[in-house]
């Protein structure tokens, strides 16, 4: 399948073009950096063989983020690698986050890269004071070596990305990229930024970056934390000015009605919009819930095709031959709203025509879902596929829900037909549990006094900290 011709670009200088930079900029909270290179990487065989051999030639500092680290052969050899540089006198920091990595590096896993001087430390593990702190996760996928070089990716350290050829299952399709050059200050920042919300910053001179130049990549790197909304913005912004087309693929698509209008509204412009996302998910519900938002697309226009292998884990983005996007975030409230995430927006035609190119090899393996006959259907049967992903998107469906029933009770618009078709489900619940509440009233009240009671300690937790901090901070 080829490609077809992009409109002529914008003139470099020209108001328009600069009025589009400065939006981009505002949007995702990044600027425009230049001189970088950037190299794409497929799939997570590629990716851990690069990580281990980066890893290898540190001489300053190691810089390590991701979700999920197990205990596994691909967890012991990044972690074997890491104690190597550390035993060597290079500064190695993880961040793992608590609930990703729950039950996952376990056993003593860290201890020796811990007693190699290493350092590890834990985002966002429950506490008593903040209840509901657990919805809020640390999503990204970030390696940083001496401040030169670093990965950005949605592969997490696991072997189950690697597949099993016994059990005939092949790898998890992944998207990744290395990068070199003054963007990764940017990186490194992110990175600090963190790791001092979680104890003592990191030492001043290891966040010196020489700035020099590696290429003549432009990028962006749109670095997230919880209520942020950065990359939301950009992602609005990319629908109302991709011109052509705007191919994505997502592993866990749950799209909220402002952007599933956004993405209708161009395709119905004459923007070739689709969609690659996975056949399952470890979530059954979030997946049900995600098939049911295809509809809405398929009416507008949108081509949504489902991957035919184990799990399709990617996070790109592609638009008009010369943008795309590379990174950790879901399109899905708890990517957009609820974690700390990292992506990479490179604006540059040749990296944006080997995305185009990657994108267009993966629909040879996928099925497209069509509308027949007041349904949708798919064009074929696909096989092969197996669970897989990670939790966070729970949360991402109950927000759906959420938003799905506010709208209902409070008449703001006409819910679209996916919508709408589950509200009978949520009212037989309700009147269930309505029903329960009449007959047997203590086995709600009881509940509804532990969780005030639950709340009320944690407010209370809450304050004496706040006042703790607050008086110490005086004290300086």
């Amino acid at each position: 399948m080829t490609i077809p011709a992009c409109p002529p670009p914008l003139l470099a200088l020209s108001p328009w073009r600069r009025m589009a930079e400065q939006a981009f900029s505002r949007a995702a909270g990044a600027p425009l950096i230049g001189g970088n290179d950037v190299d794409l990487l497929i799939d997570a065989a590629v990716h851990f063989d690069a990580w281990e051999a980066s890893i290898g030639r540190a001489q300053k500092n190691v810089f390590l983020e991701n979700y999920i680290i197990r205990n596994d052969a691909v967890g012991r050899r990044i972690r074997d690698a890491l104690v190597a540089r550390a035993q060597d006198g290079v500064t190695v920091c993880v961040v793992r986050d608590w609930m990703g990595c729950l039950g996952s590096d376990g056993g003593g896993f860290w201890q020796p890269l811990l007693a190699a001087g290493g350092e590890v430390r834990s985002y966002n593990p429950p506490r008593l004071d903040s209840l509901l702190g657990w919805i809020s996760r640390d999503h990204r996928k970030l390696l940083v070596i001496d401040n030169a070089e670093a990965y950005i990716t949605g592969v997490c350290l696991s072997e189950k990305w690697l597949g099993d050829a016994k059990k005939k299952m092949p790898p998890w399709r992944d998207t990744g990229v290395r990068l070199r050059g003054p963007a990764v200050a940017e990186l490194v920042h992110a990175f600090a930024e963190l790791w001092s919300q979680l104890g003592k910053p990191l030492a001043a001179e290891l966040l010196q970056s020489s700035g020099a130049e590696a290429g003549q990549v432009d990028v962006r790197v749109i670095a997230t934390q919880p209520s942020t909304a950065g990359l939301f913005r950009l992602d609005q912004l990319i629908c109302a000015m991709a011109r052509q087309r705007l191919w994505l693929a997502d592993a866990y698509f749950v799209g909220l009605p402002p952007y599933v209008q956004a993405l209708s509204a161009a395709s119905r412009d004459g923007v070739d919009v689709r969609l690659l996302v996975p056949g399952t998910s470890d979530i059954p519900a979030v997946a049900r819930m995600s098939q049911a938002g295809y509809r809405p697309l398929l009416e507008a226009g949108i081509r949504v095709f489902e991957w035919n292998g184990s799990m399709m884990h990617a996070k790109t983005a592609v638009a008009d031959s010369r943008w795309a996007r590379v990174g950790s975030s879901n399109l899905n409230i708890a990517s957009w709203m609820g974690n700390c995430e990292i992506d990479l927006a490179v604006e540059d035609r040749d990296f944006a025509a080997q995305m185009e190119q990657q994108y267009l090899a993966d629909l040879d393996n996928a099925t497209e879902i069509v509308l027949k006959k007041r349904k949708v259907h798919k064009i074929a049967e696909a096989g092969g596929r197996h669970a897989g992903g990670s939790s966070s998107r729970a949360a991402a469906g109950m927000m759906r829900i959420a938003h799905s029933v506010g709208a209902a009770l409070g008449n703001q618009r006409v819910l679209g037909q996916a919508e709408a078709t589950s509200l009978p489900w949520i009212a037989l619940s309700l009147l269930a549990l309505t029903a329960l509440g009449l007959r047997w009233p203590v086995l709600l009240a009881w509940p509804a006094a532990l969780v005030a009671g639950f709340v009320g300690i944690s407010l209370l937790c809450r304050y004496v900290h706040s006042r703790r901090r607050n008086h110490a901070g005086s004290k300086k």
